[in-house]
């Protein structure tokens, strides 16, 4: 009983092994090729499980799903041949199984060193006819959008397709970095010696303004000031007539009143007058009264 069981457990091993030699999975992420001594036989699976004939057959397998490539960084000449460092990557995948394998014997390297080569290749020609304004700001999507269009029909012939194709970063080499940033601040330093010697041209204009309209608004108060002063001098010296007019003689006695009170109000002053002056006309008519 022991040696039956021993021979079952190595028949089903055995069969085990075989069924796991005659069968093969593509999953949802993968795409498969079966080789029939080495020639390509069927490269068109779905997902699922499949039968294959050890020995005789083998299955090559690749990965379906969106693959990024970081190109390394290359220099390329703008149209004013001056130099600019572009780092990019690609996102693409394999499309054509069969195509892939028979342009790339299947090996991921080889079809990564082409698709760079190629992408290069439509980089140089459209960086080239550009400027270096252009190429680092202006026109940036632009460029990556023919390069995309443009490689991606050549690339087909790989069994590739050429999703899209980024700019990481533009950068410039060291020296014409410098001499870059140097014009750019050269260049904001005049635009800010335009706008400063504009806002002082606007400030002397807005202060002479404002002291041509102050001198209007005191002119004007000093217009309606004497006007003021006039009217009310006419006014009092028309009270003061009137009230002459009604006692002529209580007038000038108050008048002298107020010139008596000016006049002895203040005690170092000295005042020589002659006894008969109309000034004591006053002092004279009480020493009669």
């Amino acid at each position: 009983m022991t040696s039956n069981f021993r021979f079952g457990v190595i028949l089903l091993a055995v069969v085990v092994v075989i069924v796991y030699m005659a069968t093969f999975i593509v999953h949802e992420r993968e795409i498969a090729i079966k080789f029939k001594l080495g020639e390509i036989v069927e490269a068109d699976y779905e997902p699922g499980l499949y039968f294959q004939i050890p020995i005789i057959n083998n299955v090559l397998k690749f990965d379906s799903r969106v693959l990024t490539m970081d190109t390394p960084s290359e220099r390329f000449l703008t149209v004013e041949k001056k130099n600019v460092i572009v780092n990019s990557f690609v996102k693409w995948r394999i499309i054509d199984p069969k195509l892939f394998y028979t342009s790339t014997r299947g090996d991921q390297r080889r079809a990564i060193s082409r698709m760079t080569s190629i992408i290069n290749d439509e980089l140089k020609g459209k960086i080239a006819s550009r400027t270096m304004r252009e190429v680092i700001s202006g026109e940036r999507a632009v460029i990556m959008q023919e390069v995309t269009d443009k490689a991606a029909i050549k690339i087909q012939d790989l069994g590739i397709e050429l999703i899209d194709v980024r700019v990481k970063k533009v950068e410039l080499p060291d020296n014409v970095s410098t001499n870059v940033y140097r014009r750019m601040a050269t260049e904001r330093q005049t635009v800010a010696k335009e706008f400063r010697s504009r806002g002082e041209e606007k400030a002397k204009q807005i202060r002479a303004n404002a002291d041509r309209q102050r001198e209007e608004v005191l002119a004007e108060a000093y217009r309606k000031s004497e006007e003021i002063r006039g009217d009310g001098d006419a006014t009092a010296a028309k009270t003061y007539a009137d009230a002459y007019n009604q006692d002529p003689e209580f007038y000038s006695f108050y008048r002298s009143l107020q010139a008596y009170d000016r006049s002895f109000g203040n005690s170092n002053d000295i005042i020589l007058l002659s006894p008969d002056s109309e000034f004591f006309k006053f002092f004279k008519d009480s020493k009669n009264r």
